[in-house]
């Protein structure tokens, strides 16, 4: 979901570079007796395949599968993901271990976390011990942080993340060209999220820390599709988790693990407001960001990629952006815009 530019069509080719895949791992393992298989995939040019093989020990001891991953050279850059499994490993973060890599073709072989997701196991009942520990493991991560290790997540990329929702959204979802009026409304509303989010403290950030990337394991969580981290927003990686386009949580319970996030990074001398209110605001701006750039990305895939599962999920994330901007007047002028677009009576004062 993260990244503004590529997609994940059919690969041509991609059956000859299984071959290959499957030819490297076994000269890697020293075995040809293992079987391959899909594991996941992912919004990019990944693809992931669980190996079962008796020579995994040779890598892995005790391990009974591994992961093998095909990142084509041409659409993808596999040494990221490399150095953010470091980082998060050298954190104390339940990341995959890469085992062996060959650059050049875009292959790697993994630990493997499993295949039990927080999507398919969250309910009532685990959702506040599972939630716990994304919140230690999300402490530990920040708690690496350090200059100049992960690109800068800075004005420029939050603004090219923020125009996917007038491209994709309004132009392509809905088929509307904003009017000056209601364009005029759509950049201050930009320029206001983000002159909070650049204001915020910095650390790193997963950019995707949400139940379909984390695993139930031990150690729990287990962490993947983490290649995009970036150094930003501090609130960044609670809002992809408590306000999950996937999942969606009541607002007392959201406030309440976002306390307890805030209660546990205070304590950590992590960089969080010593106000918990303004903290929260600043986690509701940064989510205003983040849902924005979340339906233009969920558009694209739908409308280009033809992914129209992701679809389902928009109301989701709408009803968040609507929730965050109906609460700040400064944001209200949206509320009006975002009604305005969809033929919606307009929400007590969201007004532009």
């Amino acid at each position: 979901m993260t990244d503004p530019t590529t997609a994940a069509p059919d690969l041509p080719g991609a059956d000859a570079r299984l071959a290959l895949l499957t030819d490297w791992a076994a000269a890697t393992l020293g075995t040809h007796e293992l079987t391959i298989a899909p594991a996941s995939a992912d919004a990019s040019f990944r693809r992931y395949f669980r190996l079962t093989a008796t020579a995994a020990a040779k890598l892995a001891p005790g391990a009974r599968t591994l992961i093998a991953m095909d990142a084509p050279p041409a659409k993808e850059d596999s040494r990221p993901f490399v150095h953010v499994a470091a980082l998060l490993r050298a954190a104390g973060v339940h990341a995959p271990e890469v085992l062996a890599a060959d650059l050049d073709r875009g292959f790697l072989l993994l630990t493997d976390l499993g295949d039990r997701t927080y999507l398919a196991h969250l309910d009532a009942a685990r959702a506040p011990a599972l939630y716990a520990d994304a919140i230690d493991a999300l402490i530990l991560w920040q708690l690496a942080s350090r200059d100049g290790e992960l690109a800068a997540y800075d004005e420029p990329l939050l603004q090219r993340e923020l125009d996917l929702f007038p491209d994709w959204y309004i132009g392509k979802h809905l088929g509307v060209t904003l009017a000056p009026a209601q364009h005029e409304v759509l950049a201050g509303a930009f320029r206001l999220v983000l002159a909070n989010n650049l204001a915020q403290p910095r650390v790193f950030v997963h950019r995707d820390y949400h139940s379909r990337n984390l695993m139930v394991s031990q150690p729990n969580p287990g962490v993947l599709d983490f290649q995009d981290a970036v150094h930003g927003p501090i609130t960044y990686d609670l809002v992809s988790l408590l306000r999950d386009a996937y999942i969606a949580w009541d607002e007392p319970l959201q406030i309440d693990w976002a306390v307890r996030y805030w209660e546990r990074a205070r304590r950590a001398g992590l960089p969080v407001a010593p106000d918990f209110a303004d903290f929260w605001r600043d986690f509701e701006w940064m989510g205003v960001q983040r849902q924005l750039k979340v339906l233009g990305i969920f558009a694209r895939l739908a409308h280009r990629d033809g992914k129209t599962g992701y679809l389902a999920d928009m109301p989701r994330v709408m009803a968040y952006l609507r929730g965050a901007c109906q609460r700040y007047s400064a944001l209200r002028p949206l509320c009006g815009l975002l009604d305005d677009l969809e033929d919606r009576p307009p929400a007590v004062g969201c007004t532009f």
